[in-house]
């Protein structure tokens, strides 16, 4: 049943050590960096007490948990403001993994290659369980080691071994239940997005109880990384149901593995129409259809995410006044106000979001390619111009319409708790001032798909620099160059500022250039698969 799983999962360190790395460097880096901004901002605990009693706020209760507001040292700030962010990424990190190596590998036919060898039916789900538990104890041992070797007299050694307890206790209950739905659905699109939905679903579950009803909260797996009360009263039996419900779910899921045949499901997908409709037969149709489910679901999560920030917007004049490290992280000069201030940095955010889902739409090009799939296209006459342009104006039409559904929720969610609401048109235009710098990242992945298709994912790692420096630039004191190596940092950040089209031409320029620049690439290089 489990014979050579050793080898599998020895192999799936190998294969991931450089993703892996990152990853926890990323983690690690992030959680240190934090409490030494906190020291320094707030030398005092007087100081602390004071930006404690600010974050009752319940839209920041919603947004971040509860915490111990009456004691707000270092360690309790920590705590509070990044746990439950970081354990929803760590979440992320861990369904990704999971699914690349379970139901995307058995979709791409990896997994019909390793039963082909002397493996055990059970072999790679007992090889993924090690490989997810060992990425998530090195992300434990990584957080515990940081936080403590910072000597802050409020972050002990028990509360920093919990605090990486609590974010591997999640990793692996995410790991698990990516595992059980890598069994129930037939190919790696549905196991993610039901994985990744039910993440959301968790945070959303545990925000409205946070704020309402706690008994509400209980449902939600995320409520146990705020309740575990780290640095404060160090509530360890908070990560027992963590660690034991991944461990469960584990053992489901090699149950479901050992009753079905390779390639089969639990939840099949329905069956289509008899015949194909004459929209499926073009470029653009198959294209779509491929990437239908992704669409949508990303629909519902950007029209949430601009709901959600929309609706903290009445009160944050109050908020900012006593929150001083908050302060430092808004873009826009000190006279601006609070409101206008963080609306321009939650556009930068919100952009930086929508930009993901029109990346996938155009990676996707290549992920058919890699799959042995490009090439059926080319069976009939179809030229690569016309192949690529399809995925192209997909990535581009769904990045501006994500864009608009995140800007709608956040206008209705506006003015329904703003006493004096900006206007549709004021934050549609402050977002669409992003779209050149969104189609200038889709230029970036179509030079890698043209000249380096291996390399395509280094993307990710580019976006995610230009997230971690305009969201985190004012806290950390970044110089203000290291904004200008990312095309969102060209932008004006409206409505602080007045509209400049200087960068705007020159961002729809440099996206155009990019694309010509790797479709020429496209088109001259053999195709992979």
């Amino acid at each position: 049943m489990f014979h050579n799983s050793g080898r599998l999962f020895y192999f799936l360190l190998k294969t991931d050590r450089l993703k892996i790395a990152i990853w926890l460097l990323s983690f690690t880096l992030i959680t240190v960096a934090v409490p030494i901004s906190f020291e320094n901002l707030y030398p005092t605990q007087a100081e602390r007490d004071v930006m404690g009693q600010t974050m009752g706020n319940p839209a920041i209760i919603a947004m971040l948990g509860p915490g111990d507001f009456d004691s707000y040292t270092v360690g309790a700030m920590t705590s509070h403001e990044m746990i439950l962010l970081t354990a929803v990424v760590v979440g992320l990190m861990n369904i990704l993994l999971v699914n690349r190596h379970t139901r995307v590998e058995e979709e791409e036919g990896v997994l019909e290659l390793v039963r082909a060898l002397p493996t055990g039916k059970g072999a790679n789900m007992l090889a993924v369980f090690l490989y997810s538990l060992t990425v998530n104890l090195l992300l434990l041992l990584l957080i515990f080691s940081g936080l403590v070797v910072l000597g802050i007299e409020s972050i002990d050694g028990n509360g920093s071994l919990l605090y990486g307890a609590v974010l591997g206790g999640t990793g692996i209950l995410f790991a698990g239940i990516t595992a059980v739905t890598a069994q129930l659905t037939d190919n790696g699109r549905s196991s993610f997005g039901l994985a990744f939905g039910l993440l959301l679903i968790a945070y959303f579950v545990r925000a409205v109880g946070d704020v309402s009803a706690e008994t509400l909260s209980w449902f939600s797996p995320l409520h146990l990384t705020t309740r575990a009360e780290v640095f404060v009263s160090n509530q360890w039996w908070t990560v027992v149901p963590l660690f034991a419900g991944g461990l469960v779910l584990f053992v489901l899921a090699g149950y479901l593995v050992s009753i079905r045949d390779l390639d089969a499901s639990f939840l099949p997908s329905r069956s289509g129409r008899t015949e194909a409709s004459s929209w499926l037969g073009t470029p653009v149709g198959l294209a779509f259809r491929l990437q239908r489910p992704g669409i949508i679901s990303w629909s519902v999560a950007m029209l949430l995410v601009g709901l959600s920030y929309g609706s903290i917007l009445g009160d944050l004049e109050t908020f900012f006044e006593g929150n001083q490290i908050l302060q430092q992280m808004l873009p826009g000069e000190s006279s601006d106000s609070f409101t206008d201030q963080f609306l321009s940095m939650l556009i930068v955010v919100i952009s930086i979001m929508a930009t993901i889902p029109a990346l996938m739409a155009m990676l996707k090009l290549y992920k058919e390619e890699k799959r042995g799939r490009g090439d059926l296209p080319f069976s009939k006459p179809l030229s690569r111009a016309r192949f690529f342009v399809s995925y192209l104006l997909i990535a581009m039409v769904e990045g501006a319409v994500m864009l608009f559904l995140a800007f709608f929720g956040l206008w209705i969610a506006a003015i329904s708790v703003m006493e004096d609401p900006f206007s549709f048109g004021t934050i549609l235009g402050a977002g669409a001032a992003y779209l050149p710098a969104l189609y200038a990242m889709i230029g970036v992945s179509v030079v890698l798909i043209g000249f380096v298709p291996r390399k395509a994912g280094l993307v990710w790692a580019y976006l995610l620099y230009a997230f971690i420096v305009l969201y985190f630039g004012g806290l950390f004191k970044f110089p203000e160059w290291m904004e200008y190596l990312s095309p969102f940092g060209f932008v004006p950040e409206l409505p602080n500022e007045e509209m400049a089209w200087t960068p705007i031409i020159f961002l729809s320029a440099m996206a155009l250039v990019l694309i010509v620049l790797g479709f020429r690439g496209y088109q001259t290089r053999d195709l992979e698969g």
